[in-house]
């Protein structure tokens, strides 16, 4: 299932490795709608690292959802599993294949951390500072021009556009959601 938001996009999946590259494209695909192929690297590293663990170690069930934010200067990758034991950062051989996951995450992210959800599983999640938007897309097409192709792909479908607007003192308010087009 996919839902989506303006600035929001969840995907629920088994951690599968023939799932883990299709969430990386999707992850991918989202960024690079909102303008943000800068952090594109950075969180589908991420997001491969948490869904390996969730493949590798969560039980009962390898069920799992990601969710990816974007907050003002901030986005924020998470998944969910339903395993309530809590992931740690190990120290892996220097010849070893795995057990780097976290340490990855932690090296190329902001932050890290993982919220604990009692018997219904635990979220592990980080973030990635987001680039300052460099032009304003224009709501409507300018005059004498025709209309842009509506977005299509995953979590792309009529997503509403959004305005910025400055709060008193000049300091940025949350984005104001308008109704989707057509």
């Amino acid at each position: 299932m996919i839902s989506q938001s303006s600035r929001h996009c969840t995907v629920e999946l088994q951690a599968l490795p023939s799932r883990i590259g299709q969430v990386r494209r999707i992850v991918s695909a989202q960024l690079r709608y909102w303008h943000l192929d800068p952090l594109i690297d950075e969180a589908a590293l991420g997001v491969t690292e948490l869904l390996t663990n969730v493949h590798r170690h969560a039980q009962p069930d390898k069920l799992c959802t990601v969710e990816i934010e974007l907050l003002r200067d901030r986005l924020t990758v998470s998944v969910h599993d339903h395993d309530p034991r809590m992931p740690t950062v190990r120290s892996a051989d220097p010849f070893a294949t795995n057990g780097r996951g976290l340490a990855l995450i932690a090296a190329v992210s902001e932050s890290w951390g993982v919220r604990p959800l009692g018997a219904s599983g635990k979220t592990v999640w980080f973030t990635l500072p987001a680039p300052p938007p460099a032009v304003a897309l224009p709501t409507r097409p300018a005059y004498g021009t025709k209309s842009a192709p509506k977005p299509t792909g995953p979590c792309l479908h009529k997503v509403p556009a959004l305005v910025r607007a400055e709060g008193r003192g000049g300091h940025p308010r949350t984005p104001a959601r308008l109704p989707a087009v057509g």
